[in-house]
């Protein structure tokens, strides 16, 4: 009998875990969509979880509502979007908020000072709700990771909350007792870094933004709630003539990309919701006042008649489509087109040391523009070199002296691209001078009649004491400096073929700089080894003179 009994034990606890399995698939789950590498400070979309949440059959051809939850880290989003979910669970009712003794599930939250949410998770029900005109949407409700804990970079931050951003119809942003200047000048880089990944930019790529102020103290200048929220937010996203050119456009960013923008102030829950460690949400230990402004708060984003369907470019976007606008933004931020968001430092630190390099740069451009200007005449090559070391170390000591973020290692980046640019400089000076000298203008032409009057007098001397292979030779070189030469100012005059005229100076030069015909054999060869279109253009001399040869050997 008692291995009957230990049977029917087992067979009864595993349909107890089985029921349990059911009944939290029928009562949902947080679902990892977007995964974090902290290592690597990279994301990636799962795929498989998405799909499963938006192809269901019951909403994948409905108009998708999605609200989202973003801002700093350990700020009680998590905590927040478990009271919606206790709405859009219990909506019809008027006691949605639940038991006073019920703890608080759904998205996973705790206290604490270290985060607890990484990535992007949703809510593995998506809910059917019927609007007044009687048609049905989805509303998916995502919970985002924090920004600005110690463990993600700026572009960590800026790519969770942008990506939060394009795909949800309302987003909440989170903020601690105020709405300070970092608060919006951060709301402009990540909202900028979003609207860079779409492919079209709308006059309002963004739909609707809410501030949500927790912890608000000054219920006695604005009142709790969406009314004194508004008065608040206008105030202080106000363009005055007075304010800073920089202030201005923070706020006209911001203006620019949302089509809605409200403000919502929320009381502190009590000191028993920030202090205890036990506390697991139920509704006992919250303040009334907090309870009282929830009530009102989360209506105003999920009741059926303030739902706002996400829309891209004006379309109303189904579950489905959302499944593909997810793939190819984070396509696009897992690629390289988009430039990294740096830190307030980096980016002063960057402005800083090219505006020092552009300076004395500036200073260096000046100076050799007295010496060897457009005005000025020709400079011999040695004076020439002599002014530029001068004013390159003078240009480089100047950048130095200037004040600099970033410390001697980030600084002396930019010395290394100072010095490369002056360099770069002084090659396009050098040729500018040299541009002015006559002689240097007129080197190819003089060279090639040289060859050619050289090539004559040969062929006229062979040629009379009867060494007729050396006078054909030499007829051939002539032949072949008058055809360059004619090619040489067809080129100058039309502008056309400035690749083989360019091959024509580099040979014309060569043959100018060396003096004994090892040199120049030597010299052409390198030229044509390097230079391709000189292979293409120019008869290659080896076989003539093979064939030369071979005539001179007969004769």
């Amino acid at each position: 009998m008692r291995p009957e009994e230990e049977e029917e034990e087992e067979d009864l606890v595993e349909e107890e875990e089985e029921d349990l399995v059911e009944e939290e698939a029928d009562v949902g789950r947080p679902v990892q969509i977007v995964l974090a590498d902290e290592d690597d400070h990279a994301f990636s979309l799962d795929e498989e979880a998405l799909e499963q949440l938006l192809l269901q059959e019951a909403v994948r051809d409905l108009n998708v509502v999605v609200v989202s939850v973003a801002g700093a880290f350990r700020k009680g989003k998590s905590f927040l979007l478990d009271f919606m979910l206790r709405y859009m669970y219990k909506q019809w009712s008027s006691s949605w908020m639940g038991d006073p003794e019920e703890p608080l599930t759904g998205f996973t939250w705790r206290g604490g000072c270290e985060r607890e949410t990484t990535g992007i998770l949703a809510w593995s029900e998506v809910f059917v709700v019927e609007k007044p005109d009687g048609s049905k949407v989805a509303v998916l409700l995502i919970d985002t990771q924090g920004a600005f804990d110690s463990q993600s970079t700026i572009k960590d931050c800026a790519t969770l909350f942008a990506l939060s951003t394009m795909t949800s119809s309302v987003q909440v942003y989170n903020l601690s007792q105020n709405v300070q200047e970092d608060d919006l000048q951060h709301l402009q880089l990540f909202t900028e870094y979003g609207r860079l990944a779409m492919e079209e930019v709308y006059e309002k790529p963004f739909q609707t933004l809410m501030f949500l102020i927790r912890d608000w103290s000054y219920p006695y200048e604005h009142p709790y709630g969406l009314e004194g929220g508004s008065c608040f937010l206008n105030k202080r996203l106000q363009v005055k003539q007075n304010q800073h050119q920089e202030l201005q456009n923070v706020r006209q960013h911001i203006h620019s990309c949302f089509s809605n923008i409200s403000c919502f102030l929320l009381p502190h829950p009590g000191l028993k919701v920030a202090t205890n460690p036990q506390f697991d949400g139920r509704l006992q230990d919250i303040d009334v006042e907090f309870k009282k402004e929830l009530v009102n708060l989360v209506p105003i984003l999920l009741s059926p008649e303030n739902l706002v369907e996400k829309e891209i470019g004006g379309v109303k976007v189904t579950c489905r489509d959302l499944l593909q606008y997810f793939k190819a933004y984070m396509k696009i931020y897992q690629g390289q087109e988009l430039p990294h968001p740096k830190s307030m430092l980096q980016a002063t630190a960057e402005a800083n040391n090219l505006a020092a390099v552009a300076g004395a740069k500036d200073v260096y451009n000046k100076s050799m523009e007295q010496l060897c200007g457009g005005d000025k005449p020709y400079l011999s090559p040695v004076e020439l070199e002599r002014g530029h070391a001068e004013m390159r170390l003078a240009s480089v000591k100047l950048f130095r002296s200037i004040k600099k973020m970033g410390g001697e290692e980030f600084c002396r980046r930019y010395q290394e691209q100072l010095e490369a640019e002056l360099d770069e400089a002084y090659i396009n000076f050098t040729k500018h001078n040299d541009g002015k000298n006559i002689f240097y203008a007129a080197r190819t032409p003089t060279t090639l009649c040289a060859l050619i009057f050289v090539m004559y007098v040969v062929s006229l001397v062979t040629g009379f004491v009867g060494i007729s292979s050396v006078a054909t030779l030499c007829n051939l070189v002539m032949g072949v400096a008058l055809a360059t030469l004619c090619t040489w100012a067809y080129v100058k005059y039309s502008g056309e073929f400035r690749e083989l005229g360019g091959v024509i100076d580099q040979v014309a030069e060569t043959l100018w700089e060396q003096r004994t015909p090892r040199k120049v054999f030597s010299k052409l060869f390198e030229v044509a080894r390097s230079r391709v279109p000189l292979g293409s253009f120019l008869p290659v001399p080896r076989p003539r003179l093979t064939s030369n040869n071979n005539v001179k050997k007969k004769n």
